[in-house]
């Protein structure tokens, strides 16, 4: 499995999205493949995977909005869920293409759920990880205790003032890799913390609220292909989220369950989950 550290080999490209301009690196030629990525991170998360994929795929990854080289437009709403569909949209666009297979986790998981279930014309596959269907997760948030409880920092970053306690260095916390964790602090000194915590304000759901712009009107049924990953030992977001996913997933559905990795789980089982994903995806991808 290629490891290759891709940081110089990547090009730099910007979309633009009414006004907002979003960054993203691009690497390999052949069908589209654009990566999302979640809180907090940014384009580099999905390195290992971007270097599995290039030689078959044109893989871009974005920074969201609010992050590293991407624009910090200001205000909640700037970051509500069909701002956020647009961002992944404007890059597709700008990549010359009218569709592509979407990967996203933790919130770029949200994000990617979204654009498949309100725009299913930008979407020829889907691959998720860590982040569970949008009806999952309202359904665990509203019900299970548990899930409740372990949301209690979600909860926290939705309060106005949370983010002037975020630092680069304890954002950075969670990354193993010696080399990469420099990047980070580099990356998130150039982010938004406020914007960071705008996607909780906008989107997740209020402790009291069952439901919120995770979960978008219409049709809960994605009409393609579905690769799930999820790393059992994620705290953040617990696997009973997962249950009943496969009523959500008009075509097949794939659900890869890591026992070991935690919430970052493209980095903790990084050759797992690249053999995985180009192997689901070439599979597919000519069809």
């Amino acid at each position: 499995m290629a490891t290759r550290d891709i940081w110089t080999a990547v090009e730099h490209h910007y979309a633009d999205h009414a006004g907002v301009r979003i960054h993203y690196a691009a690497l390999g030629r052949g069908p589209l493949v654009v990566m999302v990525h979640g809180f907090p991170d940014f384009w580099y998360s999905w390195r290992r995977q971007m270097a599995a994929l290039a030689d078959r795929f044109r893989v871009v990854a974005m920074d969201l909005r609010g992050y590293n080289d991407s624009a910090q437009p200001q205000g909640v709403d700037a970051y509500l869920m069909p701002n956020l569909v647009g961002d992944v949209e404007a890059v597709i666009r700008a990549e010359g293409e009218s569709s592509a297979i979407v990967v996203g986790h933790d919130w770029g998981g949200a994000i990617s759920w979204n654009v498949a279930l309100t725009r299913p014309d930008l979407v020829r596959l889907l691959v998720i990880l860590n982040l569970p269907h949008p009806a999952g997760m309202a359904r665990e948030i509203a019900n299970n205790p548990q899930q409740r409880a372990n949301s209690a920092y979600a909860f926290n970053f939705q309060k106005p003032a949370a983010h002037l306690a975020l630092t680069a260095a304890a954002l950075s916390a969670w990354v193993t890799d010696e080399q990469a964790r420099p990047r980070y602090i580099e990356a998130f000194n150039k982010s938004s913390f406020d914007a960071m915590l705008n996607y909780y304000r906008a989107n997740y759901p209020r402790p009291e609220a069952a439901s919120s712009g995770l979960v978008p009107p219409g049709s809960m049924q994605v009409a393609m292909p579905v690769l799930m990953f999820h790393g059992l030992e994620d705290q953040a977001l617990l696997p009973g989220a997962l249950n009943d996913t496969w009523q959500w997933v008009k075509q097949d559905l794939t659900l890869v369950t890591i026992p070991g990795a935690n919430h970052f789980v493209q980095q903790d089982a990084a050759e797992l989950v690249s053999g995985t994903m180009r192997d689901w995806l070439l599979r597919r991808a000519a069809s």
